[in-house]
């Protein structure tokens, strides 16, 4: 098919929101010193995007990719936000990066190494890069610091001192910094890790999530003991009155006392039933929607490097699993523009049109690596080496709603999975051919010596031949023994034998991330990655330059908006076909099941939100991980509402009418509001949400 059919066939393009255009204009125009645009219009920032990225390519061969980069861009290829804002702008920025996604370094237990890393923390989100930690390699409060004569304030404490690390530089940038910190389920501080955000105003820089293990989740179903335990110390291990379990632990510290299989000598402090922890989690997260939980032992046992890095921390939102000083960029394909003849019986997607943004796509985003302008050189190291890149979409939900497939039904979940292999597939084709033009991801072309861990977490490899101390090429660990690879050979062996021969140009190709304000605005408000729309009618609050408080704006999901263009002008929110649902109408178990058809065919990890009502019982609640693990997904996040801690940027009318907010007058008198009336002050009128909101963030005193 020719561009130009394809554009033809392609359904009419809306003309973007105010919301929308505002959110573009904010984020990721580009301005010079001065505030003027120099992208001026979204066409311009297109074809400065594909510009920059054509200019990695072959003089002679830049014309060329130029021309189809910027055709994958019209038709819906979005790089992310790094990518958008950065490429081909370092005249007018140039300490910035194109990469999303990047995790420390092994964080050491002593104060150099802490504050080494608080360091190069800060490099990195100067730089526009979110950062996630483990923070299970320090100490629990209480024991010993070596050669000080005191004891250490335990890791909490000094994530305390990253958060306002991460809060300074991004007040200091005018971008807000992202970390992801994590903490093992066995570490003795990770009651206080788990409980850490019920005190007010601590660790507003992080998302959290705990490592979970099978082991834990065992224990849990047979309600068992979990000890908590840290590495012990040379002196505790001759103590009859310690008890020393050995567990694997991360990093490579020759000091610790390890087995013959590796595991590490470590000092049991306290043994709560793993119940009890599961419960204090899911606690946590009914009533604050955090800790999130990642299953360490799948993700990485899923790894596609799994011969060669441990993974123990994600990005701030999760789709990127990283070993330490690992990074990968991102990128999303905005699904609804491949929806031919939306809302009729006749509705079908366009997945010729789509495989062939998706291979344009992935030469793009593979060229973001050269241009990547990460701060360290570790970090750079990492990226060169393996090639990481994320692929996913958006407006996953939004396409459903114009194919008529209501969320979570058995025909979504169908074309969802169908959707994430074809990107798989052609993605990892894709890698193929720029593998022989360009070469390998480099760490495929190494040899690796086979391990008795190699043997243990592969049998195969016995089977086939390979003994201790035997040699083997990345490539062949990557194609034949990854076991997402293996999955992928059950539709396309041809393919997986070809790139056992030659190598693919990356080691990961697909993550889906949440993307909220690019599909926000480059999508027109496409329902955000993997999840349904939050609302199709529902107010943004938004802080305008020069005002001192949100206002508030009417924003419309995608999907409405085009019923609107193409069904019924006139279209009320309150009053569209049943396959018109929100994120609040869909049960937890459709949403997983949704998470996990894409899982199946995604090699890193997805970013998901699984709402669920606010009135929901604890008990009908709690059990959702447990199905997530089931369901074989390597992590997973809820949202309820809780009117008692969240006043947060997007909301939902029904809670904001049930919501009550109270206000201290100059005289000592209390004037009780619910969230949606009006009140006017000092000249302007807000709702008492977003006047409550103004003042609890200190853009006015007490009323």
């Amino acid at each position: 098919m020719n561009h130009a059919t394809a554009a033809a066939r392609r359904a009419d393009p809306l003309p973007l929101q105010d919301t929308s255009q505002d959110i573009w204009d904010a984020k990721y125009r580009l301005k010079n010193a001065q505030g003027e645009p120099v992208d001026q219009d979204m066409a311009a920032a297109w074809q400065r995007i594909a510009q920059a990225l054509a200019a990695v390519e072959p003089a002679a061969k830049r014309p060329h990719w130029e021309s189809e980069f910027r055709w994958a861009l019209e038709q819906g290829a979005i790089p992310a936000g790094r990518i958008c804002s950065n490429a081909g702008a370092a005249a007018y920025k140039p300490a910035t990066s194109t990469i999303n996604c990047v995790v420390s370094g092994t964080v050491p237990d002593a104060m150099d190494g802490i504050m080494g890393r608080l360091r190069e923390a800060a490099l990195t989100l100067k730089t526009g890069s979110g950062i996630g930690y483990d923070f299970s390699t320090l100490r629990p409060r209480g024991a010993p610091v070596r050669g000080a004569g005191a004891t250490t304030s335990g890791p909490l404490s000094f994530m305390d001192v990253f958060d306002a690390m991460c809060f300074t530089v991004s007040s200091a940038g005018g971008r807000r910094g992202a970390q992801m910190g994590c903490m093992d389920i066995g570490h003795p501080d990770v009651v206080q890790f788990i409980t850490a955000k019920q005190t007010d105003g601590r660790l507003r820089q992080f998302n959290l999530s705990v490592l979970i293990r099978r082991e834990f989740i065992q224990a849990v179903e047979d309600d068992l003991d979990w000890p908590l335990a840290f590495p012990a110390r040379a002196e505790e291990l001759d103590d009859p009155q310690v008890e020393i379990i050995y567990r694997d632990f991360p990093g490579a510290d020759a000091g610790y006392q390890r087995d013959g299989d590796g595991r590490v000598a470590q000092k049991v402090y306290s043994r709560p039933t793993a119940r009890e922890l599961w419960d204090l989690i899911m606690r946590s997260t009914y009533e604050r929607a955090e800790p999130g939980f990642i299953l360490i032992d799948e993700v990485n046992a899923m790894n596609n490097n799994w011969f060669c890095e441990e993974i123990r921390a994600t990005n701030p939102c999760g789709e990127q699993p990283l070993p330490p000083h690992g990074a990968c960029l991102l990128g999303s394909v905005n699904l609804t523009g491949f929806v031919n003849q939306p809302f009729t019986p006749h509705a079908s997607f366009d997945f010729e049109r789509f495989r062939k943004v998706v291979a344009i796509f992935t030469r793009m985003l593979d060229n973001v690596v050269e241009i990547n302008g990460l701060p360290l050189e570790p970090l750079r190291q990492e990226l060169f080496a393996k090639r990481r890149h994320g692929m996913g979409f958006l407006g996953l939900g939004s396409t459903l709603t114009m194919l008529r497939l209501p969320y979570g039904e058995d025909a979504s979940v169908a074309f969802t999975e169908q959707v994430t292999r074809e990107l798989a597939v052609t993605g990892w084709q894709t890698g193929l051919e720029l593998a022989r033009e360009k070469g390998p991801a480099p760490i495929l072309d190494q040899e690796f010596e086979v391990t008795r861990q190699m043997l243990h977490q592969r049998p195969e490899l016995a089977t086939d031949g390979y003994q201790l101390g035997d040699k083997v090429r990345g490539r062949v660990l990557h194609a034949r023994y990854s076991r997402y690879m293996q999955r992928l050979a059950q539709i396309d062996p041809g393919l997986v034998a070809e790139l056992e021969k030659t190598g693919c140009r990356f080691t990961h190709h697909s993550s889906i991330a949440p993307t909220g304000t690019i599909a926000l605005s480059f999508g027109n408000n496409a329902s955000n990655g993997i999840e349904p729309s939050f609302s199709h009618h529902y107010f943004r609050n938004v802080i305008r330059p020069g005002r001192k408080a949100k206002e508030q704006v009417d924003v419309y999901s995608y999907e409405l908006l085009a019923y609107r263009h193409f069904v019924d002008d006139q279209a009320s929110p309150d009053k569209l076909p049943g396959y018109f649902v929100t994120a609040q109408d869909i049960s937890p178990q459709a949403h997983l099941r949704v998470q996990a058809a894409a899982q199946r065919w995604v090699d890193s990890a997805i970013s998901k939100t699984i709402n669920v009502p606010t009135k929901i019982s604890f008990d009908a609640f709690k059990d959702i991980y447990l199905q997530a693990v089931g369901l074989g997904l390597k992590g997973c996040t809820t949202f309820r509402y809780n009117p008692e801690v969240f006043q947060g940027v997007l909301v939902n009318a029904a809670d904001l009418a049930e919501t009550q907010y109270q206000f201290t007058l100059d005289d000592g008198q209390t004037l009780t509001l619910r969230g949606n009336e009006l009140i006017d002050y000092e000249g302007e009128t807000h709702t008492a949400a977003n006047l409550f909101d103004a003042i609890k963030e200190g853009y006015y005193g007490r009323l």
